[in-house]
């Protein structure tokens, strides 16, 4: 049966997603083909592995991801002193019962962060 999902995020420049993805949000690099130039490699930051594939721009579209995370008040601190997040940026709950934050990264992939609110979080 399934075990895991690793997205594969398209990238138009791979060694500045993986800058971004390890040095600014935290992630270490799990592994990266051989081939000069490289045009794969994967990152990881605790249970959570993505995957990164150069692609020509005619394939590149936006995609959309939603990490569950423990903490996004912590989050959102770390990433906010390492600039990382947008003016617009806010850490929130929302009506739909989560706390999250989202950015996007240097090839315009959406990545939120969340946590479900307990029941005595939750506004009526």
């Amino acid at each position: 049966m399934f075990k895991e999902t690793h997205p594969i995020l398209g990238t138009r420049e791979l060694e500045k997603s993986l800058d971004f993805y390890i040095r600014l949000l935290g992630f270490a690099l799990a592994f990266r083909d051989l081939s000069d130039p490289t045009n794969y490699a994967g990152v990881r930051r605790d249970g959570v592995e993505l995957h990164f594939q150069w692609q020509d721009e005619a394939e590149m579209s936006t995609t959309r991801l939603r990490f569950l995370v423990e903490d996004p008040d912590a989050l959102f601190a770390e990433y906010r002193d390492k600039q990382v997040l947008g003016k617009r940026t806010r850490l929130a709950d929302t009506p739909w019962g989560t706390r999250e934050f989202a950015l996007y990264d240097p090839d315009g992939n959406a990545l939120t962060f969340y946590r479900d609110l307990k029941k005595s979080e939750v506004r009526s």
